[in-house]
This record gives structure tokens, C-alpha cells and sequence, in this order.
């Protein structure tokens, strides 16, 4: 069976044998991606193990709750443990251990599909087990679904950002689960830009969605576990529903530390985040997507390459300057976005020729992603006001209506932020009941 009791080496020459069996459209993004994949497993798999994820610290110490049961796992291709091999592979080769199904997000069960593809369900090759789209007709598994299932595990990667759809699904599972009376089990992982820093709005009732499940700001400050815990315990489920729910710490993770702090391996948690770069930048550049400024898809540094045509790469950067930006170096860049099988097929600006800037971050703990996205929207504002333009889905992200009013206004970042600050100060206060670490 696949990856189990081998290295890492190994492992990889399973996993790229197994996608070059894909058909064509995936093959290109595999192509794309696994040269870095390659690379973070080759470099960087950690020796001391001294981080554990909550999937390491379930297979060492809590195999005891999944005998007997007939389990379903909401996973991807990030539930890589500290040996190199996948959670599903390793428990579907394990006596006693027995796998009914499997749920994928955005992206799909094995982290191949391209933003926004709508995911059809089918079966896991490496495995057999039955896939089910949680990104497709359905984004809450069904009570067809969970026929065969009596204990649900989720274990995914997330960015730690708002807008990013895997807490989504996680919202939706936490929903199926207590409806259906099926215990769920989340194993954790790191927020990856740090536990404590938070950022943006609160998102108002009326704008919720799939990017924007639940009353949280877009950098929220926690890990999936504690994020999950909160959902089913502030009553966010309705109808007064509350998950069984089960979280499996890590070991050794410290809030205040980042992703690349430890020695831990990046494994893109989606085709457009293809590195720790990218992530940092997220939360701000993201917002771009509300906007007629390309974010990069297209390009081989999506979110942290941004740029339009019409725009002067120095006079941006000239201007930004004036904002006192920290723990960032920004440079000109010019670019043509291309079509990208399975990571962007229909990129903005597609096949023109883009000016603009490429971000990177230098002091991961002085650089803030929001913000720093705020103030770039507020240069495009000022530098082409008769050619930069938002459209519906800024709000979406954004999760404040005003928001796009007041930088149209140019109002200043302080200005800006001011509106929330109390919201953010109660979001903490309660956030602070469900931290783990």
C-alpha cells in the first residue's frame, strides 16, 4: 500500500507516479508544483521532530479512538506527517483501522484542482476509498454521504486568512457532524503566519459566504482546532447545534512563531500558495481579487507579483513608500499572465503584458499583510483614479461594506481601521476562551 514504512524519497516516487496517471489538465500543475514539493521534502523534513501535528500525536498516542469505528477523513494532500507519509496511506494500511470514505475541499482530496473548479466525487486511486466533493454541488457532507461513517477526522493545512475556504468546509463538516450525531475529530496544525496577530474586520451578517463563514476578522489568530472549537462553541452552527468534538494537540508549537520557524516542510496548501512568501502576503494581496489588478495568478509567484497594464511600476513603488511600510522590499516587475492547467485557467489580463511590483517580505514579524494590502489599494486609488476599479466580490473579502467607500475617499489606514477597532476588541476577548496553547 502506498507510503507506508517508506522515506520520504520514496514516498515522493509513489506520489509522482501516482499523478502522472492523472489526466493531462492536472499533469501541468503537478509538473509545476512537485519540483518544490521535491525539494521541502528533500531539505527540510524535520530530523528532531520536535513539532508534532496532531496527526503525529494521534498515530503515537490515540489510535484507540478510531478501532471499531468506520471512519471518514475531510483531508487533502497537506496531511503529510512527520515521516513524510500521508495520514490516509498510513492509516488505511494499519490492522483495526478502517476507512469508509474520504472529503475533499477546494482543490480536491490530493490538492490538484485549480481555485473555484467545482470537484467531482469519485474514488481515491492510491486507495480505493470513496471521495466525496465538499467543493462542488455539495459543501456540506449529506446524510448519503455519511451512510458508512460513524467518526468523522479532519486534517488540513490551513493559511490562517479569512477568505481561505478550507475553514469553510471545516464550519460545514462541524455542521454535518452535529447533525448527524457523528463525533468529529480535528487533528491540529500550525496557523501558519503566527497565532496572535490579528487583522481586518469582523465580517457583518450580510455579507457571510464561502469566504466568509463566520463572524471572525481575516487574520483571526488561531489554529483550526481552536477556530473549531469556537465555531460549535459560540453557537455559530444554529439551531442551537453543538459538535462532539475531539481536538488532537500538537506538541511543541509556540503561538508566536511562524510556519518556516520550524524546521517543518511547506507543502502548498493550494496551487496559488506555492510558498511561505505568498502566504505572508495573502491577507492583503488576496483583496486584489475584488479589484481589475491581476494578483499574479498566471505567473510563477501568484499574490506576491501584482499589476495591471496601465500601472508605473516606480510610481507605485514611490508611492507606497510613503506609508512607512515595515518588513518589506518592493521592486518592479513586469509580467504576462498565462493559462496554467489546473492552478490558473482563466487568469486576469491573460496573455497582455503587466507592470507592478513584486513583494517580498523581509521581517515576517514587523510586515502586516492587511494592512499592507489596505495601503496598496489606497495608492492604486490615488495614482489612476480613472482606471483602477473594484467590483461585487471586494466586498465579500473584505467583509465591510464601507471598506471600498473609504478608500475611494482617501481616507487614511488609521481612519480606516478605526471603525472596527471595537469589534476586533470583543472578537479577542472571546477568542481568548478557546485558545489551546
Amino acid at each position: 500500500m502506498p507510503y507506508l514504512n517508506l522515506k520520504f524519497e520514496q514516498a515522493f516516487t509513489h506520489f509522482l507516479n501516482i499523478h502522472f496517471k492523472k489526466k493531462l489538465v492536472q499533469l501541468s500543475y503537478t509538473i509545476y508544483l512537485l519540483p518544490l514539493y521535491f525539494l521541502s521534502l528533500s531539505c527540510s523534513f524535520p530530523q528532531d521532530k520536535e513539532l508534532l501535528t496532531g496527526a503525529d500525536v494521534l498515530l503515537r498516542d490515540h489510535l484507540d479512538l478510531l478501532k471499531g469505528k468506520s471512519s471518514g477523513i475531510v483531508t487533502n494532500h497537506t496531511a503529510i506527517l512527520n515521516n513524510g507519509t500521508h495520514l490516509v496511506d498510513t492509516l488505511n494500511n494499519l490492522d483495526q483501522i478502517k476507512i469508509t470514505a474520504l472529503f475533499g475541499p477546494e482543490h480536491g482530496i490530493r490538492g490538484i484542482s485549480a481555485a473555484g473548479e467545482e470537484i467531482e466525487s469519485r474514488t481515491d486511486i492510491p486507495t480505493g476509498i470513496p471521495v466525496y466533493s465538499l467543493y462542488g454541488k455539495d459543501k456540506k457532507p449529506t446524510k448519503e454521504m455519511l451512510k458508512n461513517v460513524d467518526l468523522l477526522i479532519y486534517d488540513i493545512q490551513d493559511v490562517g486568512v479569512r477568505f481561505y475556504t478550507y475553514i469553510s468546509t471545516m464550519f460545514y463538516v462541524l455542521q454535518a457532524a452535529a447533525e448527524n450525531n457523528i463525533s468529529l475529530i480535528i487533528l491540529d496544525r500550525p496557523n501558519p503566519i503566527d497565532g496572535v496577530t490579528i487583522e481586518g474586520p469582523v465580517i457583518s451578517e450580510d455579507l457571510k459566504s464561502f469566504v466568509g463563514i463566520a463572524p471572525i476578522p481575516v487574520r483571526y489568530g488561531m489554529t483550526s482546532g481552536e477556530l473549531a472549537n469556537y465555531f460549535s462553541g459560540e453557537g455559530l452552527l444554529g439551531n442551537n447545534l453543538k459538535a462532539d468534538l475531539t481536538i488532537i494537540k500538537m506538541e511543541s508549537w509556540t503561538r508566536e512563531k511562524y510556519y518556516n520557524d520550524y524546521d517543518f516542510p511547506w507543502v502548498p496548501p493550494s496551487p496559488n500558495i506555492p510558498d511561505f512568501q505568498s502566504a505572508l502576503v495573502y491577507p492583503g494581496t488576496c483583496l486584489l481579487e475584488g479589484t481589475n489588478i491581476s494578483e499574479g495568478r498566471g505567473t510563477k509567484h501568484p499574490f506576491t507579483t501584482i499589476g495591471a497594464p496601465f500601472i508605473k511600476s516606480e510610481e507605485l513603488i514611490n508611492e507606497l513608500k510613503k506609508n512607512n511600510l515595515s518588513g518589506v522590499e518592493l521592486s518592479p516587475v513586469s509580467f504576462t499572465p498565462v493559462v496554467i492547467a489546473g492552478t490558473a485557467e482563466h487568469p486576469k489580463y491573460k496573455n497582455e503584458l503587466c507592470h507592478g511590483i513584486f513583494i517580498k517580505v523581509t521581517k515576517k514579524e514587523k510586515f502586516k499583510g492587511f494592512e499592507f494590502g489596505i495601503k496598496l489599494l489606497s495608492a492604486l486609488v490615488k495614482l489612476y483614479p480613472d482606471t483602477f476599479k473594484f467590483n461585487p466580490y471586494f466586498d465579500k473579502l473584505s467583509g465591510d461594506k464601507t471598506l471600498k467607500d473609504s478608500i475611494l475617499e482617501n481616507k487614511t489606514f488609521e481612519e480606516i481601521i478605526f471603525r472596527w477597532q471595537k469589534e476586533t476588541e470583543t472578537f479577542k476577548a472571546i477568542r481568548n476562551k478557546y485558545l489551546l496553547y
